[in-house]
């Protein structure tokens, strides 16, 4: 299965499933492009690094022409699924019309808890904090044309401790439940063993 992996910053998930691919965890699946909303994102060395080709789509630079461009090179690629790994862009609505059911997203919060526009980076954690919250996580969800409301397919938890700061608990939600539930939503996906039906994720035995 070939894959697109979508980043906007310092590309920890993206390295999580670089890793996996290369350990065999990951199993025939392929990354074939990593591509970056800005041309400052540290996930683009990551990239370079393992040897995957990069580029740079930006909503800023191509304003109209964005959601053309996503598809275009998208297409270009033949890729099976495009994975969302800290991306912070919105995709525009004809890549995610083309790709329904085939975009997946991590979100740092148990959707349908702390999610939504402008919930990204430390935010949600603020937020978890903020409210009092004793569990929080992560969520693995397919990509519609609104912010997180695509089918849930994977969450995992962590409880939230009481010196928690955002920082901590972003850094803990990362390698405990996102560098976890993504990769393993990638391999159910390639293995065929994921449906939606009814605008519900079933993971088949």
């Amino acid at each position: 299965m070939k894959i697109a992996v979508f980043v906007s910053g310092g590309g920890t998930n993206l390295q999580a499933i670089i890793d996996k691919i290369e350990s065999g965890e990951i199993r025939n699946v392929e990354i074939s492009e990593v591509i970056a909303s800005n041309d400052k994102a540290f996930a683009i060395e990551r990239a370079k690094k393992a040897g995957i080709p990069s580029k740079v789509i930006s909503k800023k630079a191509l304003g109209d022409e964005y959601d053309d461009a996503t598809l275009t090179e998208l297409n270009s690629l033949g890729v099976d699924l495009v994975v969302l790994a800290g991306f912070l862009s919105m995709l525009g609505q004809k890549t995610v019309k083309a790709y329904a059911n085939r975009i997946i997203n991590i979100h740092p919060a148990l959707i349908p808890s702390f999610c939504g526009q402008g919930m990204y980076g430390i935010r949600p954690h603020e937020a978890v904090l903020a409210k009092g919250v004793k569990v929080s996580g992560a969520t693995v969800h397919f990509v519609n044309e609104h912010y997180d409301e695509g089918p849930i397919i994977l969450q995992k938890a962590v409880d939230v401790l009481p010196d928690d700061t955002p920082e901590s608990l972003q850094k803990r939600i990362m390698v405990e439940c996102e560098q976890v539930i993504l990769p393993k939503a990638i391999q159910l996906i390639a293995d065929g063993k994921i449906e939606v039906v009814n605008n519900l994720v079933r993971v088949k035995p």
